[in-house]
């Protein structure tokens, strides 16, 4: 059950989309958009329960990053850029 593949799609947003939960692990993130000088920024919901931090990975224009995040609610920022795709993978390992 834990060795799973967790796939977040987000498909052709233009606003801030509700929070989600990753279970942590080692994720890929790729971000396709209409950019328009806008930005997609992954968020990390923070020990207040209210406020969003950013996990440092953050798009302005389309491509692909990968990154260790540990498990919490998470959420992206959509700032100005339409016609967002984003694609959120977690890398799985077996043992």
């Amino acid at each position: 059950m834990w060795n799973q593949v967790e796939n977040i799609v987000l498909a052709n947003k233009s606003a801030t989309p509700a929070s989600f939960t990753l279970r942590g692990g080692n994720y890929s993130i790729e971000a396709v958009a209409t950019w328009g000088g806008g930005s997609v920024t992954l968020n990390r919901l923070a020990a207040d329960g209210s406020t969003y931090v950013s996990t440092g990975i953050s798009f302005t224009a389309n491509g692909y990053q990968n990154q260790n995040l540990p498990s919490g609610t998470y959420q992206l920022a959509i700032a100005s850029a339409t016609a967002v795709y984003v694609d959120i993978v977690s890398t799985v390992t077996t043992l």
